[in-house]
């Protein structure tokens, strides 16, 4: 294996092609540890030390530092990792380390981000939401359930009736505006059903 080439990825840190292709990513100091230098030859040794032990230990640490700032699904933790161009199988390990120890949980992420946005968004927006940050249509639509069709419907309810509030809604206006209300509603994931009821209500 020939040190084809070193290209600096940051201040920090540089990538490193090995025959022609990318490698793999270390710190400057490490290239002295490894005596990594262009054109000259890497051990099987040192190349096994590196993608074996150095890199999976680093991005599993680095999975549970981001976890200790914030709570991510696993798609968004992965992609936070490629960030810093660990191979998928370095990825997944961290990933699986991870979730071994429920750092990482879907289930529970998907369950927070509900219970915080349930009075806030429509189910239609948050199912969006979740899908969008990796969580399964499966898990999202098990942990909806747990909060009842029912309260969900209420809640979406009141998030109309405030939203048309703060669009001066009066049951007066012109057919246009009342459309463009109505279009702007069916945006935020509201049913026309519950639009409609909502609009009909008197205590607006």
């Amino acid at each position: 294996m020939i040190i084809s080439n070193i290209v600096e990825f940051d201040k920090k840190r540089n990538k490193i092609f090995i025959d022609g292709e990318f490698a793999f990513v270390l710190y400057k100091g490490e290239l002295r540890s490894f005596g990594i230098k262009e054109g000259e030859q890497l051990s099987e040794e040192a190349y096994h030390e590196i993608t074996r032990n150095l890199l999976p230990k680093r991005a599993t640490k680095r999975a549970m530092e981001l976890l200790v700032k914030k709570d991510y699904t696993e798609k968004k933790l992965k992609d936070k990792l490629a960030e810093g161009l660990y191979s998928e199988d370095i990825i997944d390990a961290a990933i699986e380390y991870v979730k071994s120890y429920n750092y990482l949980n879907d289930e529970r992420y998907a369950r927070d981000y509900v219970s915080y946005n349930i009075e806030l968004k429509s189910k239609m927006r948050i199912k969006q939401d979740l899908m969008t940050r990796g969580v399964s249509k499966d898990v999202i639509d098990l942990v909806l359930d747990e909060f009842g069709e029912d309260e969900c419907r209420d809640a979406e309810t009141d998030q109309i009736k405030k939203l048309l509030s703060k669009k001066h809604y009066d049951p007066d206006m012109d057919y246009k505006e009342k459309q463009k209300i109505i279009a702007f509603l069916l945006r935020k994931g509201y049913s026309m059903e519950l639009i409609k009821n909502a609009i009909n209500c008197d205590d607006l």
